[in-house]
């Protein structure tokens, strides 16, 4: 189905892999039209987790600059919308969705780490908002990195634009996870297996309400959360979570 992506079911995890290693996985229209796809897809299937990944020695070097210098104002402007619904997809679709990341994550794909839900770097990753010591900022990949990192340390990332090493997007919060090159696959997989875990439907609910609040005041946080928390108690995952709580006994957890 896809030129520039590797798209495999495995169990419960679609695992979709970013397939332009001699372009660095750098993200052209085309490129972004099919993750886009690739994740709508998902979307809609029983999965309960995604992983993605890049192949080649890099996860992803961000736009296709080939691409971009081709483009008037329109142009680029629609690339951007296009990688910004892509961003909003990963986000929405109710799967957990996790970044494996070897290699560089720069620009637009340091910006794909940030939109997932989850992140598990190998100890040789390195992240970098490089527009900041060239000639085209990084406007949109600084949106979802700055919701991770904070304030000051965003700051440091788009206006150095160097590179930082795993060990600090770690103490940064920009991943969740680094382990060794020869463990990225296990640890991927067990930190995806422990995050969906429970019922489906309910997780998300959760997903989609922890990312509806997240940059909201806190009063108007609270009145998301309260509303859906209070819907939720109704979903027969919740149902049988408390039965089996008050029940002491595993949960049955329906489809």
């Amino acid at each position: 189905m896809y030129e520039h992506l590797l798209v495999k079911t495995d169990g419960d995890t679609v695992r979709i892999t970013m397939n332009r290693p001699s372009r660095r996985n750098s993200l052209s229209f085309e490129h972004l039209t099919e993750l886009l796809a690739a994740f709508r897809d998902v979307g809609s299937s029983p999965a309960t987790g995604v992983v993605l990944a890049g192949e080649g020695p890099v996860f992803s070097a961000g736009h296709d600059f080939g691409d971009v210098a081709s483009r008037d104002l329109v142009g680029v402007r629609d690339l951007l919308r296009l990688c910004t619904e892509l961003m909003r997809t990963i986000q929405s679709v109710p799967q957990v969705v996790i970044a494996r990341v070897h290699g560089l994550a720069t620009a637009a794909g340091c910006q794909l780490v940030a939109s997932c839900d989850l992140a598990v770097a190998s100890s040789s990753a390195g992240f970098a908002l490089p527009g900041g010591k060239g000639g085209w900022f990084c406007h949109t990949p600084a949106v979802p990195v700055a919701r991770s990192v904070g304030r000051k340390r965003l700051m440091e990332l788009v206006l150095t634009g160097d590179a930082v090493d795993a060990a600090t997007a770690l103490d940064w919060g920009l991943v969740n996870r680094v382990v060794s090159d020869g463990d990225l696959d296990a640890a991927v997989d067990d930190l995806l297996a422990r995050a969906t875990r429970g019922s489906r439907a309910s997780k998300a609910i959760g997903k989609q309400t922890v990312y509806a609040q997240l940059d909201r005041p806190e009063a108007d946080a609270y009145a998301v959360a309260l509303e859906v928390m209070a819907a939720a108690s109704q979903l027969p995952g919740a149902r049988e979570g408390m039965a089996a709580f008050l029940e002491k006994r595993k949960p049955d957890w329906p489809d």
